[in-house]
């Protein structure tokens, strides 16, 4: 599996060098599949990291409406070696 993630990283580089972006990001998708299937990583975990950089981005709004201002919720991601 290790192998078919290097082939599948050296065909998104070979297409974004060569113009097609749309391809790239494609590629870029199965890659993603593929180490989160590799980490066993589940969508909930992805969607959980997304939801922590939107709130990294936007600081000003609450992750969730039932903390307070101040609070913190329990850490949705795990660490996986």
């Amino acid at each position: 599996m290790l192998a078919v993630l290097a082939s599948l990283e050296q065909c998104r580089a070979t297409l974004a060098a060569t113009g097609n972006r749309e391809s790239a990001h494609l590629v870029s998708v199965a890659i993603l599949d593929l180490r989160m299937k590799l980490n066993r990583l589940s969508e909930d975990d992805l969607k959980a990291l997304c939801d922590e950089m939107v709130q990294a981005d936007n600081p000003d709004k609450l992750r969730d409406p039932k903390l307070q201002p101040g609070q913190r919720r329990q850490p949705l991601l795990r660490v996986v070696k």
